[in-house]
């Protein structure tokens, strides 16, 4: 399986962008699909999942990011809005192939910088 993730950029606090995650490899439909993220001094943080079309946010980022897939594409999105300072951070797209609850496949990584 191969992650391959985009989208991040520098934004405003109170911006918008869109990460996106481009799945190879591996039949995407079955996979649970996540969004991690690491800012510089920190551990990494789950921030969103999918499965099917169930998806979940963090306690941090409810309400402002949505996670959606679409099977056609072999993507999984990352919808931020109302962007703050504290979400700058690198992200990072997972999959858990077997549903186990082990992320064992990792994209790249993009980062999303919110200045104030």
């Amino acid at each position: 399986v191969q992650l391959q993730a985009s989208g991040g950029g520098l934004v405003q606090a109170g911006g918008s962008l869109r990460l996106s995650c481009l799945v190879s490899g591996r039949t995407f439909s079955g996979n649970v699909m996540a969004w991690f993220r690491q800012a510089p001094g920190k551990e990494r943080e789950f921030v969103a999942s999918i499965y099917g079309s169930a998806g979940k946010t963090s306690d941090s980022v409810k309400g402002r990011f949505t996670i959606s897939r679409d099977s056609a594409k072999r993507t999984v999105y990352l919808q931020m809005d109302s962007l703050k300072p504290e979400d700058t951070a690198v992200y990072y797209c997972a999959a858990d192939v077997a549903r186990s609850g082990q992320f064992m496949y990792w994209g790249q990584g993009t980062q999303v910088t919110v200045s104030s």
